[in-house]
């Protein structure tokens, strides 16, 4: 069998930086493998092993030559670099290009692995748009997986919950970061691969292009600050005044204000009549998603002007008192590929203005495929959505949440997803009829899904006024111990890698570099030690209260507050002197 795999190198996360045109600073830093990219090699190479071989392909600078080596060292077969400065500022349609190219010219391969995200930019779209630049079958964020001659089997994590998906080679897939160990090489086993095993790629090896800057439907702006320093202040004294001390602060300081971090709007605005269409596009059982993103297409609505156009499965009647002025119900597969197939046949006869959709496995390959098919501008994971010198803004997530940056589409039709949970609710307006249509989708059959399962509710964390993170100083038989303080703050629950990687808490409420950035008024962290893969996932909360036993936990350097003292100690404490 012969495999690709497509890598990102990332700069070490610490040393990431913005240059004068809003991307990514890659020049002087040191790169190393994505670690999704890593469980990529790493099954890339085990399924090349009987016989078969493994390419690993990435698109950067020379510097990158050194993610491919390290990809040869752990067992790959050969690497290709593609490199040129007419590759600088490619954004992801115009990455995808460039790799949908090259794979066509050192192919064909039966199977292309790659990185789930990545976590400089926080983007899923890559694989997917190189799917449909290909035409290939796409599973996203693969747990487990079996192939059996030319049959694809796989367990696909995918946000909140998990979907068994079936599908033939040739396919596309990207990988979990649980799919299996990382592939990792020290610097001396780098340097001694054989040079002879790398090739490089030029602009002119893969065509006329337009490549980089000149081939990317989207442009970087401005860009917004979002973290502040921590104070980093430990408390002393004796317990019960250290905790009494601390509420005093946080009260002080808003932490402990109640309703929601994010206020809701006033109204819905109402139907402007414009010409602009802004089509939603919104996933079969996510109300709550739905209603989040119709209000907030709605709010553009009334500044562009347009029409807000819902389109999907199961119409529900609140749609239209969310802020949809037409609708359309999706009638067929809800398979993403199909999905996508579909709505760009629609948006060739009618071409939208705007297209909405949730940052969700399903949205974004929905999307992603929609702007390959397209070639359209797609801003990725957005955390708001507005309109400036009449354009669409995303503002999108970089840096581990720390900053964001206004992206803007050069194209006739502008894509967003949007994070789950971060746009502001609205009021519902009246309960009114609207046109509705049907668009139906065909079956191309090449994605099977076989079952699918729930286990938390997306967003949840997003919303949250309060979260409580627990670490691995937190045992599952004492979750229940932490019952009145959740109560008593309305918080919800986040955790830390390892308590995800041991089943104890859903991935959905993991948080940092591999998992989510939240930004609540009130961080509270119970056992965990604070590394920085974590507590990068934070930057963006109002303040950050730490309670750990161990007073040289690296946690205290990253919080407003820190209690030196065992959790069990402390919270009984701190649920008394809140409800004083």
């Amino acid at each position: 069998m012969r495999i690709a795999v497509l890598v990102k190198q990332v700069p070490r996360f610490e040393a990431m930086r913005l240059g004068p045109d809003g991307r990514l600073q890659r020049d002087g830093l040191e790169l190393e493998l994505n670690p999704y990219c890593r469980r990529a090699v790493s099954k890339g190479v085990e399924l090349g092993a009987d016989g078969g071989t493994c390419t690993v392909f990435t698109l950067g600078p020379p510097a990158a030559e050194d993610a491919l080596r390290e990809a040869i060292a752990w067992g790959a077969t050969d690497a290709v670099l593609i490199t040129d400065p007419a590759f600088a500022g490619s954004d992801t349609l115009a990455t995808a290009r460039a790799l949908a190219a090259a794979l066509r010219r050192e192919g064909p391969f039966d199977l292309i692995l790659a990185g789930r995200n990545s976590v400089d930019a926080d983007t899923g779209q890559v694989g997917p748009e190189v799917a449909e630049l290909l035409g290939l079958p796409f599973l996203a964020s693969v747990r487990r997986l079996e192939i059996d001659g030319t049959t694809v089997r796989a367990h696909c994590e995918h946000d909140d919950g998990w979907v068994d998906a079936e599908t033939s080679l040739p396919a596309l897939l990207s990988c979990a970061e649980r799919l299996c160990e990382p592939a990792k090489v020290d610097p001396p086993g780098r340097a001694a691969v054989d040079a002879a095993l790398l090739r490089h790629l030029s602009a002119a090896d893969l065509g006329p292009g337009p490549w980089g800057q000149a081939g990317s439907p989207t442009t970087v702006g401005a860009v917004r600050q979002l973290s502040a320093p921590r104070d980093g202040r430990v408390l002393v004294g004796a317990l019960d005044e250290q905790v009494r001390e601390a509420v005093a602060v946080l009260r002080d300081r808003g932490a402990l204000d109640p309703g929601p971090a994010t206020d809701s709007a006033e109204i819905v605005a109402e139907p402007s009549g414009g010409d602009r269409r802004i089509v939603v596009v919104l996933e079969a059982d996510r109300p709550q998603l739905a209603r989040e993103l119709l209000g907030g297409a709605a709010r553009l609505a009334s500044d562009a002007p347009g029409t807000v156009v819902a389109v999907g499965p199961d119409p529900d009647p609140d749609w239209a008192r969310w802020g949809a002025d037409e609708i359309t119900r999706l009638t067929g597969s809800s398979v993403e590929e199909d999905v996508a197939a579909a709505l760009g046949r629609s948006f060739a006869a009618r071409a939208p203005w705007a297209v909405l959709a949730g940052g969700t496995v399903w949205g974004r390959e929905v999307l992603a495929r929609v702007a390959a098919r397209c070639n359209a501008g797609l801003t990725g994971d957005a955390v708001d959505v507005d309109i400036h010198d009449d354009e669409l803004v995303g503002w999108k997530p970089a840096f581990g949440g720390s900053l964001v940056a206004a992206v803007t589409a050069t194209s006739s039709i502008r894509l967003v997803t949007v994070r789950p949970g971060v746009l502001a609710m609205a009021k519902p307006r009246a309960a009114r009829s609207v046109p509705t249509t049907t668009l139906d989708v065909p079956a191309a059959g090449r994605v099977r899904h076989l079952a699918s399962g729930r286990e938390d509710e997306i967003g949840r964390l997003a919303r949250a006024n309060v979260v409580i993170g627990i670490g691995s100083g937190v045992a599952p038989d004492d979750y229940p111990a932490l019952d009145s303080l959740l109560a008593v703050l309305d918080a919800e629950l986040a955790a830390t890698r390892k308590v995800t990687d041991k089943g104890f808490q859903p991935r959905s409420r993991q948080v940092g570099i591999t998992g989510l950035s939240i930004g609540p008024r009130l961080y509270v962290a119970l056992g965990v030690s604070g590394k920085f893969n974590h507590m990068v996932g934070v930057r963006g909360a109002g303040m950050v209260l730490a309670i750990n036993v161990d007073a040289g936990a690296p946690v205290f350097a990253g919080a407003d507050l820190g209690i030196v003292a065992d959790w069990r100690d402390a919270v009984p404490l701190l649920v008394d002197a809140l409800t004083a």
